[in-house]
């Protein structure tokens, strides 16, 4: 029986540092994984801040009960306030104007109350007076039915906003005169169609041809820069001043230019085109035709087509004048398309 327990208890001696190194061995390796895990989340961290940075993406959170606030580094980038500042939403909403401050504060407020979110667009200036458009996105997070957080994103969108801006430009205005082109022309056109009264000039420029060929482009575009300042200086006052094709320009005006204002333009055009211009150190003189046609009982279409008539008509008279558009211009060109 002694030999027994003598043998028992060597055995458990035995047993204890083994179950020791067993479990010496588990803690190491929890260690370990721990320490990979770890290492995977500062890892992904690097990569958010980094992508985030990209993107000019911050993140922010607020805690509902205390109003404790954090956010990422690029929040502090876009409202230019240095890093490690303890965050403070007043820091940012001084950089709001007062109707996008007033608009934030509504829509985060309706956010709480009802549990959900909203995004909000708008331009700032930065503690740097740096003007900046933003995006802020936000979500509210609720527990047992109670907002409890407030979280979302604030991107510097200044990039997007710029391109949008010039395409916008590109598809509405003539990149070298910076008139309007011939697609917003006929948007307005078809606009001033729609009114019971109002006025299309169209001018062709006489001459112009020839300072192209005997110039080149270069000076002939030069002289079209010259020819719109003049025209959008002359049609201060109208809806519109178009480069329409090459040499090509029209303007619309308003319901309130009576026949005689459109006249006294159009004449003020003619004799402002014909002066001499100036282009890469070569005196030009080049004139201009001009047909007007009066808004009425007319579609766009036919409206251009009155213009048009006036002007071929004006062309015909000697040029460097003006025409009126009148019906019998209609029965003259069906006569000489007949003849």
């Amino acid at each position: 029986m002694a030999r027994s327990v003598v043998r028992s208890s060597a055995a458990v001696r035995t047993a204890e540092p083994e179950a020791l190194a067993a479990l010496h061995r588990r803690v190491a390796a929890q260690e370990a994984l721990i320490r990979r895990q770890a290492a995977a989340l500062a890892r992904s961290r690097e990569v958010f801040e980094r992508a985030s940075a990209a993107a000019r993406i911050g993140v922010w959170e607020c805690n509902l009960a205390d109003h404790a606030l954090t956010w990422t580094d690029v929040v502090y980038d876009i409202f230019d306030l240095p890093r490690g500042v303890p965050p403070v939403r007043e820091l940012t909403l001084e950089c709001y104007p007062p109707d996008s401050r007033q608009a934030l504060e509504t829509l985060r407020s309706r956010a709480i109350e009802e549990s959900s979110g909203f995004t909000l667009e708008t331009e700032i200036v930065s503690a740097a007076g740096k003007r900046r458009w933003i995006r802020i996105t936000a979500t509210v997070e609720s527990e047992d039915g109670k907002p409890v957080r407030i979280f979302g994103m604030k991107q510097d969108i200044t990039e997007e906003k710029l391109l949008l801006e010039q395409t916008r430009y590109l598809a509405e205005f003539d990149v070298m005169t910076g008139l309007a082109n011939r697609s917003r022309f006929q948007a307005g056109l078809a606009t001033l169609a729609e009114g019971a009264t109002g006025a299309l000039l169209l001018v062709d420029l006489d001459g112009f041809k020839a300072i192209n060929d005997s110039f080149g482009h270069a000076i002939g575009d030069d002289c079209l820069k010259v020819i719109a300042t003049r025209l959008k200086e002359l049609g201060g006052d109208a809806e519109l001043v178009a480069r329409i094709g090459g040499d090509e320009f029209a303007l619309l005006v308003g319901p309130t230019t009576s026949d005689d204002a459109v006249t006294t333009l159009a004449e003020t055009i003619v004799s402002a085109l014909g002066r001499p211009i100036g282009c890469g150190g070569i005196q030009s003189t080049i004139g201009a035709s001009i047909g007007i046609a009066r808004v009425g009982d007319c579609s766009a279409a036919d409206l251009f087509v009155r213009a048009d008539m006036a002007l071929y008509a004006a062309k015909e008279s000697g040029r460097n004048t003006h025409r009126m558009f009148e019906p019998t211009m209609m029965l003259e060109r069906r006569s000489n398309r007949a003849a």
